[in-house]
């Protein structure tokens, strides 16, 4: 990976939109540090780390700690990601939407706008829920006057702040798209995301220093942790192969066809959303309990819908499996693939074309949509097992860990295929011409 970039920067263009991505992770950063007027943050800081197995929680993670902030961009990039999620799924659902995603680039266009405007609409419910919220805790301080029009002005100052933040987030990751190194929305997330690390160390080890936490219990998890990497990147790059052969054919006097090749299947071809869509369900009961004072304590908050308890992580690990096979399902059809290979001459050997085809693609994505799934799961659930045996306080807070890393790592991937990418198309036009 750093070879990569080392490689990345020697080129002028590509060194041109790695200075300009980071000069939008700067100002990214530094808008994350700005707060929102008629805002005293220290009133909701202690409440939202005590729900770290809530909805709230889960947020604060994305946005890298600016949710309990209430900085400018305390929504981050969950607007964006909610949309996205939502206009993907009505893809199937809505066929003038499927039409749009197969017109090409137009209709890519046309997607994009779209999921923009549902993103605006959904930072403005949240941007309105989250000043109640704030206004719940006793977290706004009105100014002099009228203590109806403070009231007023400051819900329409607070809840454009935080609603043109998550726009002004977009447009930073399109930014990065058009004149960056490209998945802009995502290192945003990853910049969010890893920003929590260098505190979550220090406090780690201010707590084995103060005797709270035996030294070999976090080595233990930074060694876990690393585990979960490799795990991470061998998965991410795994596929099964099937084995396709095209049929001769003469056209005039040549021959085309003939040639073998292999269909790819990824392993883990769904990514986090499973993950994030079970994690947004599954802790949707704790969000409604911290809204309600008399629920938080109650005997189903504490033995069902609590991330330590047992019946939490069988439902979570189940959401997982479920959306696995629901998102393979949508991004995978083997009835079209094997159409397809029908047009086009191709065939796997020892199946006929047409339905046998399609229904040996079909068993093969159940296989590995289980082991993906699988993957998920233990990725996601083990920081849960942990914290669930351990009930130590100074372990729970990693209850979110294996989202993190999974993403995270993820995204570098990613980024940096991107940059192979076009590093290999730059080497293709210096020798063509």
């Amino acid at each position: 990976m750093f070879e990569t970039f080392r490689n990345a920067w020697k080129i002028e263009d590509l060194r041109k939109k790695l200075l300009y991505t980071l000069l939008v992770i700067v100002i990214f950063r530094l808008g994350c540090a700005i707060p929102v007027p008629f805002i005293a943050p220290e009133a909701l800081q202690g409440w939202v780390a005590g729900q770290s197995g809530s909805m709230l929680g889960y947020i604060d993670m994305l946005t890298g700690g600016s949710f309990s902030r209430a900085t400018l961009f305390a929504l981050s990039v969950t607007p964006y990601i909610n949309a996205s999620i939502i206009i993907q799924l009505l893809t199937v659902a809505i066929p003038a939407l499927e039409r749009l995603s197969k017109e090409g680039e137009d209709g890519r266009k046309k997607l994009t706008r779209i999921t923009r405007y549902t993103g605006a609409g959904i930072a403005l419910a949240l941007g309105i829920g989250y000043y109640f919220l704030l206004r719940g805790q006793g977290a706004l301080v009105y100014g002099s006057g009228a203590q109806m029009f403070a009231q007023v002005f400051s819900a329409i100052v607070v809840i454009l702040a935080f609603t043109a933040g998550s726009l002004l987030i977009q447009w930073l990751g399109e930014q990065i798209d058009v004149k960056g190194i490209g998945n802009g929305i995502s290192i945003i997330l990853f910049v969010s995301i890893v920003a929590r690390f260098p505190n979550s160390i220090i406090r780690q080890i201010n707590n084995v220093a103060n005797g709270d936490l035996a030294w070999w219990v976090l080595v233990l998890m930074y060694l876990g942790a690393l585990l979960l990497i490799v795990l991470i990147v061998l998965v991410n790059d795994a596929e099964r192969r099937l084995p396709v052969q095209y049929s001769k054919r003469v056209v005039g006097r040549k021959m085309y066809g003939g040639q073998s090749t292999h269909l790819p299947m990824k392993v883990n071809m769904s990514g986090v959303l499973p993950i994030i869509f079970a994690q947004s369900i599954a802790s949707l009961p704790a969000t409604i309990c911290a809204f309600v004072p008399k629920w938080q304590n109650g005997w189903v908050m504490k033995h069902i819908f609590d991330t330590t308890t047992w019946p939490y992580i069988v439902i979570y690990f189940l959401l997982i499996i479920f959306f696995s096979y629901f998102y393979s399902t949508i991004q995978f059809n083997p009835i079209e693939v094997a159409n397809n290979l029908k047009k086009n001459g191709g065939f796997i050997p020892g199946f006929r074309a047409g339905k046998p085809t399609s229904e040996f693609i079909q068993k093969v994505l159940n296989k590995i949509t289980l082991f993906g799934a699988i993957y998920l799961s233990v990725i996601a659930i083990t920081p849960l097992i942990i914290s669930a045996c351990s009930k130590a306080e100074q372990l729970t807070g990693i209850s979110l860990g294996g989202t993190s890393i999974i993403i995270v790592v993820g995204v570098a991937l990613e980024t940096v295929r991107a940059l192979e990418a076009q590093m290999l198309m730059r080497n293709y036009k210096g020798f063509l011409n």
